[in-house]
């Protein structure tokens, strides 16, 4: 690993930081956050333009710009400093590597351009707030996550064609069920659903396309306040049978990160992947596991970095106050006690940042650009447990710089209405969507096979026939040693 960055790479940090400096402010961000959309459009807009961002980890073969998640993490770390509402993360983190790892050539074709350049945006649906789960950061994605037949979870079922006798193969699909906590999910006009499909005897989970903007013109209800914000439907209105699309904005502590409610009555749908002789693995269930972990890699580093840049930011804007805060006649920041605190925040917070970077890296096994690249999908695996244990540093290392930044600023810090509390809602809320930090931990030592040997080892020769599943205890120590 070569750990100077490149020109390129300092030129997309140093523009990204200059522009969201001058557009980015605490202020606009409170403002963007209050509009339907979530973000400023015409920010993105720009940011996408001139920056090629939302396609900074595609192929230029799909109009990305042809980086990997080194750039990608490069760029969070800015977005996050800024606390940047942008449906950044959904659309280049999640839907688009999925895309590009499992559609067909014409998915590929048709998607990730319009992705790439900010015409369009997506996410990824997870039912039952799953999302840590789906991406196995925090437990193996083999599971019936998607629902498995359960209520809560999304099903999907195939429709003969018209004129046509119901059979296995051809027609299309529908969806049925809901999923919450969608990121940017009430905006998104390509969704990438997760659904449970083939009974009982075929049991699996595969990813489907829904295109949320051919659904017609979106109605957007909704007060836009501050707090207790009202819960924000989007219907379609598109022509018959595309009218089971609800989407609805959630209420949520951290504004900057918009999630919805999707609700789906038989919802039409394309398997992710196309059907026979298209070229995608999409009906491949253990296919759609390794992608779903591939891109929770990425993913991970991503948010990872952008929590490590807001971390910063916090940091600096508490270092900063407590220079000019003075008590007892002399500044608060010249007090021993004040140092010491925020000495142990730097090392936290550098440490993160070299996790992190490290992540992005193995991500991208080690190369940036096209070049180290397989032709479509994933680079390949990450080095197991860096991803999940890079993140869990950062939201820690984000939490504790939060909680300093509201302790360090006094009375003006415990306001809702400062800008310490944007970073407070972030950290709180990250972890609650991808944590919690133990179980990123744990995830990451199973991973690395810290605890190996499975049940006999950790429980002095227990029968490989005993009720609990082989690895469990093992797991459960894992969990407790990074606990303490």
């Amino acid at each position: 690993m070569d750990a100077a960055f490149t020109e390129e790479q300092h030129e997309i940090r140093r523009t990204l930081r200059e522009l969201l400096h001058k557009r980015c402010g605490p202020d606009e961000v409170k403002a963007a956050v209050r509009t339907p959309p979530g973000y400023d459009e015409e920010l993105w807009r720009r940011l996408a333009a001139q920056l090629g961002l939302p396609g900074l980890a595609l192929p230029t073969a799909y109009a990305g710009v042809g980086c990997g998640p080194t750039e990608l993490a490069l760029a969070c770390e800015e977005t996050g400093r800024a606390v940047l509402p942008s449906p950044l993360i959904p659309t280049a983190a999640l839907a688009a590597p999925l895309i590009l790892a499992l559609g067909s050539e014409r998915q590929r074709a048709e998607l990730l351009p319009p992705l790439a350049t900010g015409e369009l945006t997506g996410t990824l649906a997870v039912p039952g707030g799953r999302l840590a789960t789906a991406l196995a950061l925090t437990g193996a994605n083999d599971g019936d996550w998607a629902g498995g037949g359960r209520a809560g979870g999304i099903q999907a079922r195939r429709v003969a064609p018209e004129g046509a006798a119901p059979g296995p193969e051809g027609g299309g699909w529908r969806l049925y069920g809901e999923a919450g906590q969608v990121l940017n999910g009430h905006t998104a006009e390509v969704l990438v659903v997760a659904a449970h499909t083939g009974g009982f005897a075929r049991s699996r989970t595969l990813l489907f396309l829904v295109r949320a903007d051919a659904v017609g013109p979106a109605e957007i209800a909704g007060r836009a306040e501050t707090a207790g914000r009202a819960e924000a439907p989007v219907r379609g209105e598109g022509p018959a049978g595309l009218r089971g699309l609800l989407r609805t904005r959630q209420t949520a502590l951290d504004e900057t990160r918009p999630q919805a409610r999707l609700e789906l009555r038989d919802v039409p749908a394309e398997l992710l992947g196309g059907g026979p002789g298209e070229g995608g693995g999409g009906d491949d269930g253990a296919a759609v596991a390794r992608a779903l972990a591939a891109t929770g890699a990425v993913a991970a580093a991503a948010l990872a970095a952008e929590a490590v840049g807001a971390a910063d930011a916090a940091l600096a804007r508490t270092v900063a106050y407590v220079r000019e805060r003075e008590q007892f006649g002399r500044p608060i920041g010249s007090f021993q006690a004040v140092q010491h605190r925020l000495a142990d925040l730097y090392v936290t917070l550098q440490a993160a940042r070299s996790a992190v970077y490290y992540a992005a890296w193995s991500a991208g096994r080690g190369g940036s650009g096209e070049r180290t690249a397989a032709p479509h999908g994933p680079r390949g695996p990450a080095e197991p447990g860096v991803a999940a244990l890079a993140l869990a540093q950062a939201l820690e290392a984000l939490r504790a710089a939060a909680a300093e930044a509201v302790q360090l600023h006094g009375g003006i810090g415990f306001t809702w209405e400062h800008e310490a509390h944007l970073y407070f809602k972030r950290a709180a809320c990250d972890e609650l969507l991808l944590g919690p930090v133990h179980r990123l931990r744990a995830r990451a030592a199973e991973e690395a096979g810290l605890f190996p040997g499975g049940t006999d080892a950790v429980d002095g020769g227990a029968p490989a026939g005993a009720a609990r599943p082989v690895g469990a205890a093992a797991t459960d120590r894992a969990r407790e040693a990074v606990d303490v």
